[in-house]
């Protein structure tokens, strides 16, 4: 699949609670990301940095960005908590589009997902720590892909 040069895609982890330096960093990457021309941004709709990073590219306030809702199941947001359900369902009604990949849920279905979202894009927007789990599974697949990787990770220098 031809890599699209003006859509990115979000991952990092679901215990991300955001420190003001933290919503800098991730404000700034969106910034020059826009800069740098891309105008796509998939979010994977889980709950911490995934939903964290979808509020933030709707407080760009660009017409010219759209957000991607990447649903992976029909059920994901089950077993959220109420706020993340809220800001979930916020975010599927602002969203530009929303792509559902599978009615149920199945083994893997979550890195289905996130190969969905790195196979559409060019660059990668993540929060990162170096643990294991889905992240790291995305951010190495990214690498492996070629995509431009920022990790907006308080020291992201020490992960690569």
């Amino acid at each position: 699949m031809a890599r699209d040069h003006t859509t990115l895609c979000f991952t990092g982890h679901r215990r991300y609670v955001p420190s003001p330096d933290d919503e800098a960093r991730l404000a700034a990457a969106l910034e020059s990301a826009w800069a740098d021309g891309y105008r796509v941004f998939i979010s994977g709709m889980a709950p911490g940095f995934d939903l964290a990073a979808a509020e933030a590219v709707l407080r760009i306030k660009r017409p010219d960005i759209e957000l991607v809702a990447a649903i992976p199941f029909l059920g994901q947001p089950h077993g959220y908590t109420a706020d993340d359900r809220r800001r979930y369902d916020m975010l599927l009604d602002a969203a530009d589009e929303v792509h559902i990949l599978s009615d149920h849920y199945s083994h893997g279905c979550y890195y289905q997902r996130d190969d969905w979202m790195v196979d559409r894009s060019s660059r990668i927007i993540c929060w990162y720590d170096g643990s294991r789990g889905g992240t790291r599974y995305t951010v190495r697949r990214a690498l492996k892909a070629g995509l431009d990787v920022v990790n907006v990770f308080r020291d992201p220098d020490s992960l690569f």
